[in-house]
């Protein structure tokens, strides 16, 4: 980029010419397919479906550190995707066959830089004006077919987009809910914090982002004429424009460190027996804390962090830790407890670990609604303190 103007803040390719090169880049995996699925690519010539997966986050701090450069906002966040599968559709055909599918869709070697922004990831404004021509790309290509020459014959394809690829933050700015610290919780529901610890089990799906544009517009022009508070619960916190369409999901990383922060909360609270206790001081919470992070740095060589970080996580949700904890918890009824919670926990993981659950580990995921429900029963009746 060193042919750059200096103020500018971001870089990105045209959505349709990057996904022109990226179809290039697999020309030969496309033809090695249809070799493989014995279809006469001289017959497949339209048909081709490709399913793009969208990303977009965050990337920290990126200042300078010895700084002479031109004065631009010291975040970046990059607009990436990554093609998932291509399909076919043969004339005459009832099925369509897939000829190509991404093995590491969670790779960063299979993820395709579209643009790239000196722009915090909260400044809604900016990054609504950088993104705007790419989804106005995005929504021209829904509607099109690309031709395009591969393996020597022209070929028409067309493209759906997944927008899964965001995490929670990045799902609430594009989709124009409130930020984290909303009572609606929830990216998929319209559950409230106190509904959630109360009802775990049955929600229903209702964050779509057609849903999520209606709500805009009822926040807009408030037709009821309702005040500010009556108006909030009617849209259920969605008070910005839904910007682009995501496809809320919650990250297996993110879903790590979320499960991860509660334990370490239970784990002090058991330390301190906290399901016989009314309100307990500061100082005594502390004490808790301070003889869990000793015990995790003795025994298990865990030193205590600010804010929970993946790897810490992944250390702390395990057999051993809960064993290591055991041995601070007075009563042989609250261990059993613990380990119970923990091994439900273990049984479940695998299933959001994995790219493919249904190959990697079928019998997880058939318990896995089983297991939930056991997992939630559990926190609402002997961790109900929580």
């Amino acid at each position: 980029v060193d042919d750059v103007p200096a103020d500018t803040i971001a870089r990105r390719f045209r959505y349709d010419v990057a996904l022109v090169s990226t179809l290039k880049d697999l020309e030969e995996d496309i033809m090695e397919g249809l070799k493989e699925r014995g279809l006469d690519d001289s017959t497949c010539t339209s048909g081709f479906t490709v399913v793009i997966k969208e990303s977009c986050d965050g990337m920290g701090d990126v200042s300078e550190k010895h700084g002479g450069g031109p004065a631009i906002p010291e975040k970046a966040v990059r607009f990436s995707f990554t093609v998932m599968s291509i399909t076919v559709q043969a004339e005459g055909e009832e099925e369509a066959v897939t000829i190509f599918q991404e093995p590491k869709p969670n790779s960063e070697l299979s993820c395709r830089p579209l643009c790239l922004m000196f722009v915090d990831e909260s400044d809604h404004e900016m990054l609504t004006a950088i993104l705007g021509p790419v989804v106005a790309e995005r929504r021209a290509m829904k509607e099109s077919r690309l031709i395009l020459s591969i393996g020597g014959l022209l070929r028409s394809f067309r493209f759906y987009f997944r927008g899964t690829g965001y995490d929670e933050k990045m799902v609430r700015e594009m989709e124009g809910l409130e930020a984290s610290g909303s009572t609606y919780i929830c990216t998929l529901c319209d559950s409230t914090r106190v509904e959630a610890s109360q009802n775990m089990v049955l929600h229903s799906v209702t964050r779509s982002h057609e849903e999520n544009l209606e709500r805009y517009e009822l926040w807009r022009t408030n037709p009821f004429s309702e005040s500010a508070e009556e108006l909030r619960d009617r849209v259920k916190g969605v008070s910005a424009k839904p910007f682009m369409e995501t496809q809320p999901t919650l990250d297996a990383l993110h879903c790590d460190i979320g499960n991860a922060t509660e334990f370490y909360k239970i784990f002090q609270d058991e330390i301190g027996e906290m399901y016989m206790k009314n309100n307990p001081t500061r100082e005594e919470r502390r004490g808790w804390r301070s003889a869990l992070d000793k015990q995790l740095r003795k025994k298990m060589k865990l030193k205590p962090v600010m804010r929970m970080n993946g790897n810490y996580a992944r250390r702390l949700m395990t057999r051993e830790a809960v064993e290591v904890v055991c041995e601070l918890v007075p009563s042989e009824e609250r261990r059993k407890a613990l380990r119970e919670l923990m091994e439900l926990y273990l049984q479940m993981k695998p299933v959001w670990r994995s790219t493919c659950p249904a190959k990697d580990c079928p019998d997880q995921l058939c318990r896995y609604s089983y297991n939930s429900q056991c997992f939630a029963e559990l926190l609402s009746t002997t961790f109900k303190y929580r």
